[in-house]
């Protein structure tokens, strides 16, 4: 491979950004890459993905190239000797690289590859914390499955088209899909592509969002003319879905503390024409009061550590720690029994996240259940979706009947 000292420079300058500066990866990159429109699409690609490994595998890196924290220029280009000599690449002749030996590298390689925590490159803590929960077997494929790239998977939009059509019509723009027969509206790209550009997406005929993501709105057994709330709407995934299953028909109410998300979700379903959602900012607590009782369904799509959506946001793991996972998991259980008021007698309250955490799951429904507010609900159903088993993000979900 010939490496190209301005794409270098620039996967170092966004690391700076991610390691030193806190920045999320893809808002660093997004900037970056906003700043040198004259790339093509080959070199854009190959700084976005370089970062994307080297941040996925840091902890491993850093102990290779016996760099910590506060990052210097120099230990940047460590980090990226580090990936190129393990990429079986060889290494440019520049002055950044001098004294690193590619035999000393791989020496080092060695034994850690041997310790899960380094092999697999994750905090102490989150290593010991999965291992409990989840069983030392199950972990360790999970840890293995989250540090492959995530495929891109299109949701096609039913409200406009077909998975066969769309997929047609897509293959007419150059974009080859194959069609996941175990996911009802699921495409997944063969080769990595923009497809934002395509016509297809202008036009609404299909969404980005992952197959496990995309099992969610089914499992709440929505029915046209129904009153649905997702009530953490965000920017509106599971919304949309829930409105081509609902066929546009009743009212679907996106609820969400942060206004520019639902801004973002108007737009969004404009343009996949779905008609019969509205959005209510969460501003007080009246705005929960005034929904309760009324809902046939309701979705708590709750915040998490998304430990299962790892492969897709590598540098969130070194941004958490012990202390995030007990405030989140406070406001799960706030949630629940603040947000479950408003499912009507015999509605459906589904509960999910991308965590594969039983502390943010069961464990969580287990402890609504026996609260106040959950006394009047039974749990029907519960799934949990592991990548290293389903292929896809993880995701768990809980279907709780209000029979009070």
């Amino acid at each position: 491979m010939r490496f190209h000292r301005n794409l270098v420079e620039g996967v170092v300058e966004v690391l700076d950004q991610v390691f030193n500066k806190q920045v999320y990866a893809d808002r660093a990159l997004e900037q970056h890459l906003r700043k040198n429109k004259q790339w093509g699409s080959r070199d854009r690609g190959f700084v976005a993905e370089t970062v994307y490994d080297i941040v996925r595998w840091k902890r491993l890196y850093c102990e290779i190239a016996e760099v910590t924290p506060p990052f210097y220029s120099r230990d940047l280009y460590r980090l990226f000797a580090v990936w190129v000599i393990l990429k079986k690449e060889s290494l440019p002749s520049w002055p950044e690289f001098k004294g690193i030996k590619e035999g000393a590298i791989l020496e080092r390689y060695k034994p850690l590859k041997k310790i899960r925590k380094f092999r697999e490159s994750v905090p102490d803590w989150l290593d010991a914390l999965g291992e409990e929960r989840l069983g030392s077997e199950l972990w360790t494929a999970e840890l293995a499955a989250l540090n492959t790239q995530a495929p891109v998977i299109l949701r096609a939009n039913r409200l406009l088209t077909t998975p066969e059509r769309l997929q047609e019509l897509l293959e007419g723009e150059g974009i080859e899909t194959d069609l996941l027969p175990d996911y009802a509206d699921a495409l997944q790209l063969v080769h990595r592509g923009n497809v934002f550009r395509t016509a297809s997406f202008q036009e609404g005929l299909f969404e980005v969002q992952d197959a496990a993501s995309q099992t969610v709105a089914p499992f709440l057994e929505v029915s046209p003319g129904m009153r649905v709330i997702d009530a953490c709407a965000g920017a509106g995934g599971k919304t949309l879905h829930l409105a081509a299953l609902m066929q546009n028909k009743g009212q679907l109410i996106g609820l969400d503390i942060y206004p520019q998300k639902l801004k973002e979700l108007k737009k969004r379903a404009k343009r996949a024409k779905a008609f019969n959602i509205e959005t209510r900012l969460i501003s007080d607590a009246k705005v929960i009061k005034r929904l309760r009782d009324s809902a046939d369904r309701v979705l708590i799509d709750a915040p998490c550590t998304g430990i299962g959506v790892l492969r897709r946001n590598p540098d969130s793991k070194w941004k958490l720690e012990p202390a995030f996972l007990e405030r989140v998991c406070e406001t799960q259980q706030e949630l629940l029994q603040n947000y479950s008021g408003m499912v009507r007698q015999e509605g459906v309250l589904v509960y999910a996240t991308c965590s594969l955490l039983p502390n943010e799951n069961s464990d969580q429904v287990q402890t609504f259940l026996k609260s106040k507010p959950g006394k009047g609900f039974r749990l029907v159903e519960e799934r949990s979706m592991y990548a290293s088993i389903d292929g896809f993000d993880g995701f768990y979900m809980a279907r709780l009947q209000r029979v009070e």
